[in-house]
């Protein structure tokens, strides 16, 4: 469930009476999305017709002040052909605007449905779309920490620890160690999605047609990215590693962009730290939400068993490579 703040009719007509794209014909939450509450928006026509649109409410969870890197960094990538939701602007110029008392934004809505079960055809065209969004924020001119990379990783698990069992917290305790000495600091850096996860990414007829959902988006490693997507689409049900989604996850990037060699050399770490961060997040979430509150946890145990893969790899081609 993704609905936290109803909008009434007298709400919606007022918000978009600031733009030119017309009345609402329809208006129905939607319920995927753990983080902001979401609409979808069909309108009557502006200057171009009936529109399909996404509305978006910034819950709590949401830093205001990163919603202009967010929007602006969707702008920049649309201008330069990636394809994602674009931020549809008022007629004064702002796409940033207040509904229902909280931050709101209309952005282009995108057609395709996100893949339940991944499969190795998938992850050639993610790496592919993944490395043209690294090349095309190259020249993002507004910039944004990683708030949870390795700094935010010790207090997630201070958070969580005494929910845990000894020897998961020895185990949690060790990695953040080794982490905080050994985390790379000189690899190509730049804007990253961080969150490229296959609920984000939409395929239409077996082509990907879209990425969704910039609200992790920051910058940091690139390799970092690439190594989330490791995590995130490389896995199969029993925590298994699928080398060969990986080898076309990483050849479709490279027909992109080159990874360097320290980069290659960087991966598994890369990616252990990666199922760090998704266990750390996950386990502070399943500690801290409510029983009974409209977002699903999920599991923190499967991306343990990630961690631990990586952490008994020893080579590259255990990676595909």
């Amino acid at each position: 469930m993704a609905v936290y703040t109803e909008v009434g009719d007298t709400e919606l007509e007022a918000f978009l009476a600031e733009y030119d794209i017309g009345q609402a014909d329809s208006f129905k939450g939607i319920a995927e999305g753990v983080e902001n509450t979401n609409y979808v928006l069909t309108t009557t026509g502006g200057p171009t017709g009936p529109g399909q649109y996404m509305v978006t409410l910034y819950e709590k969870r949401v830093d205001p002040g990163d919603l202009p890197f967010f929007l602006g960094l969707m702008d920049h990538l649309a201008d330069r052909g990636i394809t994602c939701p674009r931020p549809i602007h008022g007629r004064d110029g702002k796409a940033l605007r207040t509904l229902a008392g909280k931050p709101a934004a209309i952005t282009s809505f995108l057609h395709g449905m996100w893949p339940r079960r991944m499969t190795v055809a998938h992850c050639a065209p993610v790496g592919e779309t993944m490395a043209a969004m690294h090349l095309a924020g190259q020249d993002f001119a507004i910039g944004r920490a990683n708030a949870l990379s390795v700094a935010g990783w010790r207090p997630l698990w201070e958070g969580a620890r005494r929910h845990i069992d000894a020897a998961l917290d020895r185990e949690l305790g060790a990695e953040i160690e080794f982490f905080e000495a050994n985390w790379p600091r000189d690899l190509p850096a730049g804007v990253i999605h961080a969150d490229l996860f296959n609920d984000n990414v939409f395929f239409l007829q077996d082509k990907l047609s879209g990425v969704i959902d910039f609200y992790f988006a920051c910058n940091d490693l690139l390799a970092y990215d690439v190594a989330i997507c490791l995590n995130a689409w490389c896995f199969e049900i029993d925590n298994s590693f699928n080398a060969t989604k990986a080898r076309n996850l990483l050849q479709g990037y490279e027909r992109v962009r080159r990874l360097s060699e320290d980069e290659k050399q960087a991966l598994p770490l890369l990616a252990r730290g990666s199922a760090l961060r998704f266990l750390l997040t996950r386990l502070y979430d399943w500690v801290h939400t409510p029983p009974d509150a409209l977002v699903k946890r999920k599991d923190p145990q499967e991306y343990l068993a990630r961690l631990r893969f990586h952490r008994s790899a020893t080579s590259l081609s255990d990676y595909g490579l």
